[in-house]
Formats: C-alpha cells, sequence, structure tokens
C-alpha cells in the first residue's frame, strides 16, 4: 500500500524531480515508512510506502530486468505469487519479493492487457520507457483512486487530489458541474475532480498516453447481470460460501498483522467469521458506537466479538473538540457530504494504534440487496400507474409550499416515476430547492450540466430486472463515490490499510448471476447472503435490522456544535466567497433549529467551506511539505 504520483512530458522541457517529491510528500500519510522517486529525461515517478508485503525489499519505483518499465503502484495484488510463478517459468527475473514487480513483468508480456490478470485493489503506474508511453489503470470496482490533469507537454497523475494542487501548473478553480454533483449526491462525480482540469480514472478502466493531449481512457471490466435460472438456492448458497472463504483468505496475505472494522452488521460479521477459521490466533476487532441508542451497535459487535474470540476494542464517539474536523477534511482530499467519515476517521484511528491491515465489510448491501432504499423502491414502483394528472397535480402542490413545510418533498417526490424518482429519493438539494442555497449568480453556471444524467444512464444499462438496474447504479455511483471514497481516505489519514474482502472481482461476478428473488423478498433483504451465514453467525445477527453507520449529527449541531456550525457558515470567509446565499444559509440553520433534521444538509456545507479554505485560499495547502530534494531521489532511469 501507498501513495503514488508522476510527472510526464514530452517536450524538450526538463521533468522537474521537486515537483514529484511535494506531490509525494503531499500525501506522505499514505505511505510514511520510506518515499522513492526515479526519474528520466521525461518522467519522474513517486511513491509514498506504506510496508505490508515485502517489508525488506518492496521498495518503489519498480522495474524489469533491463531497466525499461517502471511502475509505482497503489494497492494489493492479492494472486501476485501465482502470477509470479507463471512469470518466473516464463524466463522473467524478479529481484524482489513483492507484488509491484509482477506488474512490470506482466507489462511487458501482455502491455495494457496486464490488468485482466491482476485480482485485487489497485492505482498502477507504468512507464515505458522505450515507447515513451504512460499506462494508468484503476481497479474494476474503484478500492483505490486515481487522479490526472493535463500539463503544459504531458501528464500529470497521483493518489489524490492533493498532491496535483503542489503543482504550479494547476490552477486553483471550482469545478461547477462537480459542485453541483456534490450537492446533489453528497460527492464530486465519477471522472471529474472539484478542481476544474484534475480528472478521476474511473474504476474499471484503463489509459493511455504516448504524445501530449492524446490521453485514450477505456473500460476494461464491467459486470454484467445475468441471473441464474438453472442453480437451486442450495447450490448458489454453497457457491457463495467458497467464494467468500476464498476471498477473504486472498486478503489475509500481509507480512504484518490483519485486523478488522467490526460494526456488528451481517457484512463485517461475515468477515470476521471467516478471518477466524483461518487466523492462528484471536484476530483484532475495531468499533465504534455513540451514546444515543438509536445510532449504537456496539451490542451487536460484541456478540459477534464473544461468538468468534476476537481480541476486541472499540471507542464510544462523543462530540468533542471540533479541531479534529479540519485534519479530517484535510485527510477527505475533496468536500464530501457523508458524515460517517466522522465515525470512520475515529475508527481508523484506533486500529492503526494496533495493527496497519484492516478487513471491511463494504460492498455486501449492493451485491446483495442490503439497503432499504430497494425495498422502498419496490413499493413505489406501484404508484407508477397512478394517471397522470394525480401525478401532476400532487407535484403542484408540492410545489406551491413553502421550502422547509411538512411534506412538501414528499408530495413532489411522488408526482414523479421510473429512475427518476428513485435518484429523487437520494438527492441532497433537488433542482429547485438549490435555489435556496445558492447565490443567484452561481445558479447559471450549476445549471451548465445535469448532475443527474449520469446516474440516470446507468439505472437505464441493465435490462430485466429493476432490482438488478439498482444493484447496477450503485455499485457504478454510490458505492466507488461515497463508500470506498470514505474508507479510503479516513484509513489513510491514519496510514491504515484498508481490505474489502467482499469487493473480490470473482465474488461480484458470482453476485450478478443471483436471481433478483433470491435478493428481495418482499421487505426482506439479502436473503441468500443471510442463508448462507445460517449456522455460521448467531441468528440474532443475521436476523436484526439492518442499521447504517450513521452520526447523532442532528443532535449535536442543535446543541454541542451549533456555534461551530455557524459561524463556519455566517463566517465573512463563507460569505466572501460568492457561493452560498446568506439568507439561504440562515433559513437552513433555522429550519435545522426548529427541528428539521438538516444535519447532511449542513455538514456538506461545512465540508465545502472548509474544502476551500485549506486548498483554494492558501496559496499551498500546506508549508510543512518542502523536501531535501537529495534525500528523495532514489534512482535514474
Amino acid at each position: 500500500m501507498c501513495g503514488i504520483a508522476g510527472l510526464v512530458r514530452w517536450t524538450d522541457a526538463p521533468v522537474s524531480v521537486d515537483d514529484v517529491v511535494n506531490m509525494c510528500q503531499a500525501i506522505r500519510r499514505r505511505g510514511p515508512d520510506d518515499q522513492g522517486v526515479v526519474a528520466s529525461d521525461h518522467a519522474v515517478l513517486g511513491m509514498r510506502r506504506l510496508s505490508i508485503i515485502d517489508v525488506s525489499t518492496g521498495q518503489q519505483p519498480v522495474h524489469n530486468e533491463d531497466k525499461t518499465v517502471w511502475v509505482v503502484f497503489n494497492g494489493e495484488i492479492y494472486n501476485y505469487a501465482e502470477l509470479r510463478r507463471d512469470l518466473e517459468r516464463r524466463g522473467h527475473r524478479f529481484y524482489t519479493s513483492g507484488d509491484t514487480e509482477t506488474i512490470a513483468h506482466l507489462y511487458e508480456d501482455h502491455g495494457a492487457d496486464l490488468v485482466h490478470s491482476l485480482r485485487g485493489m489497485f492505482a498502477i503506474a507504468v512507464w515505458d520507457t522505450k515507447r515513451k508511453s504512460l499506462l494508468l489503470a484503476r481497479d474494476r470496482l474503484g478500492i483505490k483512486p486515481l487522479f490526472y490533469a493535463h500539463v503544459d507537454g504531458g501528464l500529470a497523475f497521483a493518489s489524490e487530489l492533493k498532491a496535483l494542487l503542489e503543482l504550479p501548473e494547476i490552477d486553483r478553480r471550482l469545478s461547477w458541474p462537480a459542485v453541483r454533483h456534490l450537492f446533489a449526491f453528497l460527492s464530486s462525480p465519477p471522472a471529474q475532480s472539484i478542481v476544474e482540469g484534475v480528472y478521476k480514472l474511473e474504476p474499471g478502466h484503463r489509459a493511455t498516453i504516448s504524445e501530449p493531449g492524446r490521453l485514450r481512457t477505456q473500460r476494461y471490466w464491467d459486470v454484467t447481470f445475468r441471473p441464474n435460472t438453472t442453480a437451486t438456492e442450495a447450490e448458489l448458497v454453497d457457491e457463495l460460501r467458497t467464494l467468500l472463504a476464498d476471498a477473504v483468505d486472498s486478503h489475509l496475505v500481509s507480512d504484518v498483522p490483519v485486523g478488522a472494522f467490526l460494526s456488528g452488521g451481517i457484512d463485517s460479521s461475515a468477515v470476521v467469521a471467516e478471518m477466524s477459521r483461518s487466523a492462528p490466533g484471536p484476530i483484532k476487532t475495531f468499533s465504534i458506537g455513540f451514546k444515543e441508542r438509536a445510532f449504537d451497535e456496539l451490542q451487536h459487535a460484541r456478540t459477534v466479538a464473544r461468538a468468534f474470540g476476537t481480541d476486541h476494542h472499540e471507542l464510544v464517539l462523543e462530540p468533542g473538540d471540533v479541531s479534529l474536523l479540519e485534519d479530517l477534511f484535510w485527510c477527505l482530499d475533496e468536500p464530501f457530504g457523508d458524515s460517517s467519515s466522522l465515525p470512520t476517521y475515529m475508527v481508523s484511528k484506533l486500529a492503526a494504534e494496533h495493527v496497519k491491515v484492516v478487513l471491511t465489510g463494504d460492498g455486501g448491501d449492493e451485491l446483495f440487496c442490503g439497503y432499504q432504499k430497494y425495498v422502498v423502491e419496490g413499493r413505489e414502483r406501484a404508484r407508477d400507474a397512478w394517471p397522470l394528472s394525480i401525478r401532476r397535480a400532487l407535484g403542484a402542490v408540492g410545489q406551491a409550499m413553502p421550502y422547509g413545510m411538512t411534506g412538501r418533498r414528499f408530495l413532489r417526490h411522488l408526482s414523479l416515476t421510473g429512475a427518476t424518482r428513485y435518484l429523487d429519493a437520494a438527492r441532497l438539494f433537488p433542482d429547485d430547492d438549490q435555489a435556496i442555497l445558492f447565490r443567484p449568480e452561481v445558479l447559471p453556471r450549476l445549471r451548465a450540466d445535469d448532475a443527474t444524467s449520469a446516474a440516470l444512464d446507468q439505472l437505464r444499462v441493465v435490462r430485466g430486472s429493476w432490482v438488478s438496474a439498482l444493484q447496477y447504479s450503485d455499485l457504478h455511483g454510490y458505492l466507488p463515490l461515497d463508500i470506498l471514497t470514505k474508507v479510503d481516505r479516513m484509513t489513510m489519514a491514519h496510514s491504515l490499510e484498508a481490505r474489502p474482502p467482499l469487493l473480490d472481482h470473482r465474488l461480484v461476478e458470482f453476485a450478478a448471476t443471483v436471481p433478483p428473488h433470491l435478493l428481495l423478498r418482499g421487505a426482506s433483504t439479502k436473503h441468500l447472503f443471510k442463508q448462507a451465514m445460517r449456522g455460521i453467525l448467531p441468528d440474532a445477527i443475521i436476523d436484526r435490522p439492518k442499521q447504517g453507520f450513521a452520526v447523532p449529527l442532528s443532535r449535536w449541531f442543535r446543541g454541542e456544535w451549533l456555534a461551530f456550525v455557524g459561524d463556519v457558515l455566517r463566517s465573512t470567509a463563507c460569505r466572501d466567497r460568492g457561493v452560498f446565499d446568506p439568507a439561504g444559509v440562515d433559513r437552513l440553520l433555522r429550519l435545522h433549529a426548529e427541528g428539521r433534521d438538516l444535519d447532511l444538509q449542513l455538514w456538506t456545507m461545512v465540508s465545502f467551506e472548509h474544502w476551500c479554505r485549506l486548498f483554494l485560499d492558501r496559496p499551498s495547502p500546506r508549508a510543512d511539505h518542502a523536501p531535501a530534494r537529495a534525500a528523495a531521489v532514489a534512482a535514474a532511469m
């Protein structure tokens, strides 16, 4: 695990080593154990290393036998030992014992198609000195991030946006389509960052470039939903158990201790159960709880910890010093509306005191239909048969109601149908409500791009079951943009590697063959997964209602953190930024104080304002990045 960065130019102008060193320093939390940089006439590659596999000889950048191929890589390749044996049989010679070098030799044999051989999570950069070409690749589900930007005569890339902001060529200007997406869906879009001109390589994509301005991006993997109608439920249960055990075993490959996040939900509990089968001793588990009973899951986590004899650690989170939020927003790297990033930050801090690697249960809800919103959608689909006149009348009544009035959004929601209705339930600020939040002069910029169009397209890709369409949409939207982004940034904030075995691509491809009726049964979710866990997990864990990883922010924003929120959003800096309408800010704060739960809206606004202060208002995001060039340069190509 590490953070990577690089700069490639195809002009005669020299490539600055210091620029890449600065980029690496900006993401040093991703890899506090080591730094490596390699330079040539046209490219400089850099990395920050968190030593997990091949601790003694796994320093990056890594090269092939004749040093014509160089690799920097963030992530883990779980089948690297198998790949290495095959490569050695074909005559390749290795000088390290880790997983990175397999990528260099695979590139020699397969070029950009090397990605098809990899089982794991990864963001990869390969520089081919002979062809003067760069390959970038991101794992199938988007577990590991990769940003890039076109620069004068070339391309820059990095694991985080903040690293690219170290380059003087990157203008720190807001991407208004990304701002619109943030306040609709809590995150920036799949392919665009919050900064204009800085992009994300999407999950399951690779990109090649051998001359400036000619980046070619291609999807190399996608999940296809084809229900297996011949297998029995018992056969699918057996296959699921086998794949789950194999996925967890593969994710345990490490030269350092491995623990697990344990919420007490069925996904993380299943991972802990499988880990306990093969672990030589008690595994370490980590949980976060709250004093507010409605948000606390510690009793369930304790049940699982007792059942499998784990070395259990937990922390009860209370509203404390808000100064930690500046570090949290810094580590999030972009404005982010999911407030569960706070407990994720804290449980990562707790785990990092004991281990370097944790396994998580992320992905189970998308693969096996665990979200309550799927049940709600099934119920609401009956309304699609309502006459258009009735739906229009309901929408008109809702539209006429003043903002903040109880029932306004519900009536407008009832007027919608199909995919538009489903997305409306997930939107933070619907289009009409953005006029409340933003200044009038900002609104035309936001309307230049439809933040829902890509999400609507995803819902229309899958033909057949609407259940599969929702799964596909969440696997390409909510999972990588929210869940995986949150876990990556918050664990890396504490130099902790998180691995989600449920997102092993073989398990994902299997889940896409499960018939929808074995996933959703009326109001019951995750039917097949629950059947697979019978006899392995306690029934009380399998049968308990799903509880999301939520934070009691509504109460905190009316109590201990009330002054903090008001001070941020009513500050001179926020007003002078010219984005939020002061009257709209006052209205939202007043409505929340009066009992409307607008905590996510306020959290997203606070996150946005803090990000702007950290990354737009300062000449350089941090003054403590200045490195010593001589100590950082490890090799020359």
